[in-house]
């Protein structure tokens, strides 16, 4: 049988299923569709067709694809046409999982088969809460009882319908740890050195001035005190500018005339008497 009979009856049979369907179930029911004639179909065949059809619907014309999710193929919309579907399913969409529930969901993930005790000892707190909402929305599913263990406890894994949600068809798709981390370090990394940068941005704006702006400087370094003829100090507002006042020696007028008020006054009283 050639491709172009097979491949209509391809796109039936994934468009009217309720599942993901694998190569082999595809070759199962196209032979059995035409049970009849005695050439069947073989799977280097259906593998062919089906390419043949993710590489048709990959088009932009097309609002829908060919995906291999949910450990099959399955005709899924586009992501850019996920705010126009949803309109469609209410609330559906919108419910999340709670970081609790994330948290258990990803553990068995990446550790499944696991019991619940060997969940609570990595999380450290009961989930009993989480195990059950993960197993009422079919992420995960109760896959037998470890043999090892006191009481043969329950074991759980991610189901079919956690593989679909994710869009991945095992958990070998799932990324590596070590790629989880090392992507964060290089975030974590980024966000540092960005931080570092605008501070010296900051630091190097707040360095520079216009031309012709002067410094703020607090108002006491605005005036000086000088030492008037009757010993008085008087304050007095600075004429010159601050670099120059910095840089410029003390008066010698001023020194000397201290030196005289000083002369004038006399040496001071002490209480002390003097010995003849």
């Amino acid at each position: 049988m050639e491709l172009s009979q097979i491949i209509p009856h391809i796109e039936a049979l994934v468009f009217a299923s309720d599942k993901p369907l694998t190569t082999l179930d595809i070759v199962e029911l196209v032979n059995n569709a035409f049970a009849f004639m005695e050439e069947r179909v073989s799977l280097d065949q259906v593998e062919a067709a089906v390419g043949g059809i993710h590489e048709k619907y990959s088009a932009d014309f097309y609002p829908f694809e060919l995906r291999e999710s949910g450990g099959g193929w399955q005709f899924l919309t586009k992501k850019e046409f996920h705010k126009t579907i949803a309109q469609l399913n209410g609330d559906k969409f919108l419910k999340r999982l709670s970081n609790a529930a994330l948290e258990t969901l990803a553990i068995i993930a990446y550790k499944q088969p696991i019991t619940k005790g060997e969940v609570e000892a990595i999380r450290g707190v009961n989930s009993d809460y989480s195990v059950q909402k993960l197993l009422e929305k079919e992420l995960i599913i109760i896959s037998g009882r470890n043999e090892d263990l006191p009481g043969k406890p329950l074991v759980y894994s991610t189901s079919k319908a956690f593989m679909d949600y994710f869009g991945i068809n095992s958990a070998d798709d799932l990324p590596k740890i070590k790629e989880v981390l090392a992507e964060q370090s290089v975030t974590q990394g980024t966000l540092i050195s960005d931080a570092i940068n605008h501070r010296a941005e900051d630091q190097e704006t707040s360095d520079e001035r216009q031309p012709g702006e002067k410094q703020e400087v607090p108002e006491e370094a605005n005036s000086t005190f000088i030492v008037a003829d009757n010993g008085e100090l008087i304050e007095q507002p600075k004429d010159v500018d601050e670099e120059d006042s910095e840089n410029s020696e003390p008066d010698k007028s001023s020194r000397s005339s201290e030196a005289t008020n000083r002369d004038e006054a006399g040496p001071q009283s002490s209480t002390e008497p003097k010995e003849e």
